[in-house]
């Protein structure tokens, strides 16, 4: 039999041989963007010329987060918390994934000093309710970028008390200090993405990054916030489908991230950004999706789980659901004060 790294090298290298182009099958076609909601941060977002990962990424459900409404086929037919992704720090990147079309630079320009001031600003003048305040990753920079992060999020939070705010972040390179530090500026959830399953770690992410390093990161980020945060937080984590991933493994991550701490997770499916990029492996149909839903809450006793095959890190569906349970978590909090 092959030993486990020629296997998991035999995995990669049938990833990067997948066809260059598949046909996308139906399910993933979506609607355009449009709506009152939409266009109005769209405008805002122009003036002030801020970057937005949904736009940057050109994320599909742009329409569905901005404007905030229910999703396409959503029987309920209600509204959802309007939502934003922001992405601070500039647009280039000290590493390099490969599933990601971000530039990389080993010494990308300085953060802006005024960055979270005008950040803060704009976004408290929205119409949303929760944002998601991210970036690419900073390896330059002594704290990874902590400090810009949680100096943002107070701002935001003086401006407007009653947002919700999820930063979602890198690993800061394994160290400590920053992960704490942005745990305990009173943000709302700490998101940090695994992206893949342990084994396909080395081939999907950067050499700097790692499937123990992002767990312990998340674990460290809980237990800073138990002890510092006015309130309790959520920790978020995401994977990505279709890279040649097999259902036990998608499980083991699961009890890992719960293992860690982490409350919330959601599941999406790779979509490859150019033809320098991984190659998809598969579609996994939405019936899958909607059985690891089942499994992340039933079995392994997540908070919430979104999973779907054009869900995103920062997809809309979860936030609804995260706004009325932070919300509770911080009506118990109160009451035993």
């Amino acid at each position: 039999a092959a030993s486990p790294s020629l296997a998991a090298a035999a995995s990669a290298a049938s990833a990067s041989a997948a066809p260059a182009r598949q046909r996308k099958p139906a399910w993933l076609k979506v609607e355009g963007a449009t709506g009152e909601n939409y266009e109005r941060l769209r405008g805002t977002v122009r003036n002030l010329g801020l970057a937005t990962v949904c736009e940057e990424a050109r994320c599909p459900n742009i329409g569905e987060c901005w404007g905030g409404k229910a999703a396409k086929g959503d029987a309920s037919n209600e509204a959802h918390t309007a939502t934003a992704t922001i992405m601070i720090m500039g647009d280039t990147c000290t590493r390099g994934c490969r599933f990601c079309n971000v530039k990389t630079d080993l010494a990308p320009p300085p953060p802006d000093v005024d960055e979270p001031f005008e950040a803060a600003a704009a976004v408290a003048s929205w119409d949303v309710d929760y944002v998601v305040l991210t970036s690419v990753d900073r390896d330059d920079l002594d704290d990874g970028g902590a400090g810009h992060f949680a100096k943002t999020v107070r701002l935001l939070k003086e401006l407007k008390p009653g947002i919700l705010v999820e930063c979602l972040v890198s690993d800061f390179a394994g160290a400590a200090a920053p992960a704490e530090t942005l745990a305990a500026c009173g943000l709302d959830v700490y998101s940090h993405n695994l992206e893949t399953v342990e084994r396909l770690q080395p081939y999907v992410r950067d050499r700097r990054a790692g499937y123990a390093q992002s767990l312990t990161s998340l674990r460290r980020a809980k237990a800073a916030a138990a002890l510092a945060a006015p309130a309790p937080i959520l920790t978020k984590s995401s994977l990505m489908l279709g890279l040649g991933e097999t259902r036990d493994e998608i499980r083991r991550a699961m009890s890992d991230l719960r293992d860690n701490g982490v409350d919330v997770v959601t599941f999406g499916q790779y979509l490859r950004p150019t033809e320098r990029h991984l190659s998809v492996v598969e579609y996994v149909r939405p019936e899958v999706f909607d059985e690891l839903r089942d499994e992340a809450v039933r079995e392994f006793g997540f908070e919430y789980c979104a999973s779907g095959p054009m869900v995103r890190s920062s997809y809309k569906a979860g936030e609804f659901y995260l706004q009325h349970l932070l919300e509770k978590r911080r009506e118990v909090a109160v009451a035993f004060e």
